[in-house]
């Protein structure tokens, strides 16, 4: 139980899954959740830190330290409390456009926080573009994907001219339907307790039950649904090896594509029949097979795996902070030369998680982690890395215009970190009508993110494009795809005309902010 921490200076006993974060802090991977936002007009610093210190600094947890002992990690005031060290100015190199602030947002994403004072920075870009940027840092221990998106928005207003108060449900989806969250959250709560106590005695056998499946078989059968579960995820094989596996460095790089029209995906998922979540992730999962062959990889039949966060506590409650999520391993079918294949295959697989209660073991997984000794926290930490080759994190982010300190959000993205020897995460955010896609790789795995990134949008088109063959279901090959794209040629020119109408009247509407 958490001690009192009515005074100041008194520490408080840190969770066991936000513990077990805090202990995966690697120089190969920074456990830290990083975010990019960019606004069409400038951002003042004083202005900046009024709200930071008004708002982020409500809660208290972002003026403690995170000490981390043998007995336990807890969380402890931090005497000498500098905003000042907190919230950085810099200034981007040359014309200062997107390639120089990816490089900066790299650099930083790369860079450890300072372990003697609270775990989070804000560093403003005065001077980009038209207006400004923000590049936020925070390690994982304070707080999960989904209470940091959260925090953030609890920043920011609904009109230029700030509120007294405004409550966090108008900047936010109320409800959270229709996403990997909703349709796995319930199934994902059951079981909870049993699952983090099932976790500490498979954990505490350690590399015995790892490296012989035979005993997890035997246990799956002799137990209840749970430690099923839990003996699955444990034996799932190792994920093959392919360009996005192998060691890992110090530097990670950082990329964001142009967002897509957020209605247009929902008109595709709706006419295949599957949710936007499935319509994105197969559109990430073509182009990272796009990516693979053309650095010579023979992925034919390949299938790759990804760890998806899911949320275990109801929306509402996500300002609480802490890390309340448990992992699902999602097959991604790069291997599948047919577009709308993957989508149909990526679906199938969330319908199969939906009915498990696979989030709730991992949640029990990390909990016991957090609290076993080190090198059963390395062993844990190796067997999730095996089994997976990337992080995929969906948010849905409110659909209406964002004000901080009185500029208008234009763009945001963040990143999540990568546990083990994961060297690479895919991040999609909603946002005012728009996807956005982003994507942080370790630089030997992927040294160029960008040239992965940017063709997310047109597999997304491609997804399209076949939906208006008669027979899509038949196999495809590069001369079926050409042939379909000749045949629709006036489809493809009014979406093109349509998306190049879209992206003037976006420049237009700077230009006149300006």
């Amino acid at each position: 139980m958490p001690m009192s921490s009515s005074r100041r200076g008194e520490r408080e006993s840190m969770s066991r899954v936000d513990t077990a974060w805090l202990r995966m802090e690697a120089p190969t991977n920074r456990m830290m959740i990083t975010g990019v936002m960019t606004f069409t007009t400038p951002l003042a610093l004083d202005e900046l830190k009024q709200v930071i210190g008004q708002r982020f600094l409500s809660f208290r947890r972002f003026r403690q330290k995170a000490v981390d002992r043998p007995a336990g990690a807890y969380w402890e005031d931090d005497e000498d409390f500098d905003l000042d060290w907190h919230v950085r100015v810099t200034a981007l190199p040359g014309k200062g456009r997107k390639a120089e602030l990816q490089s900066l947002t790299s650099q930083l994403a790369s860079s450890p926080l300072d372990q003697a004072r609270p775990l989070w920075q804000f560093h403003l870009v005065e001077r980009y573009g038209a207006g400004s940027a923000l590049i936020t840092r925070l390690h994982h221990c304070y707080a999960d994907g989904m209470a940091l998106v959260q925090v953030m928005l609890s920043l920011t207003d609904v009109e230029a001219q700030p509120l007294k108060k405004v409550e966090l449900e108008r900047a936010w989806l109320k409800r959270d339907r229709g996403t990997v969250t909703e349709r796995l959250l319930q199934p994902a709560r059951a079981g909870l307790r049993q699952a983090s106590y099932l976790g500490g005695r498979m954990l505490s056998r350690g590399r015995e039950l790892i490296e012989d499946p035979g005993k997890l078989e035997q246990l799956a059968q002799g137990g209840g649904e749970v430690l099923r579960e839990l003996a699955v995820a444990l034996s799932l094989s190792d994920d093959p090896k392919t360009r996005l596996k192998g060691t890992l460095g110090a530097t990670k790089r950082v990329a964001w594509a142009e967002p897509l029209p957020l209605g247009e995906v929902k008109t595709l998922s709706h006419a295949l029949g599957c949710t936007v979540n499935d319509v994105l992730l197969a559109a990430a999962s073509g182009a990272l097979r796009s990516w693979l062959l053309e650095q010579g990889g023979d992925i034919d039949g390949l299938t790759i795996r990804a760890t998806v966060p899911v949320n275990l506590r109801p929306l509402e409650h996500a300002r609480q902070l802490g890390n309340h999520f448990g992992l699902v391993f999602l097959d991604l079918p790069i291997g599948e030369p047919n577009p709308l294949r993957r989508v149909e295959r990526v679906a199938e697989c969330m319908q199969g998680l939906k009915r498990s209660k696979q989030a709730a073991v991992t949640f029990g997984l990390l909990a016991a982690v957090g609290m076993a000794p080190a090198p059963v926290q390395r062993l844990a930490l190796e067997l999730f890395s095996r089994k997976a080759s990337a992080v995929a994190t969906n948010v849905p982010g409110p659909q209406a215009p964002m004000y901080l300190a009185g500029c208008r959000i234009d763009d945001l993205m963040f990143w999540v970190p990568q546990n083990g020897s994961i060297g690479v995460g895919i991040s999609i955010l909603s946002y005012n009508g728009r996807v956005h896609f982003g994507l942080i790789a370790d630089a030997r795995r992927i040294p160029d993110p960008q040239s992965v990134i940017d063709r997310f949008a047109p597999e997304f088109e491609k997804m399209l494009l076949i939906a208006l063959m008669e027979d899509w279901t038949a196999p495809i090959t590069a001369a079926d795809a050409d042939a379909t794209l000749a045949r629709h040629a006036t489809a493809v020119r009014r979406t093109s005309e349509k998306v190049q109408k879209t992206r003037g009247a976006r420049v237009h509407r700077r230009k006149s902010v300006v």
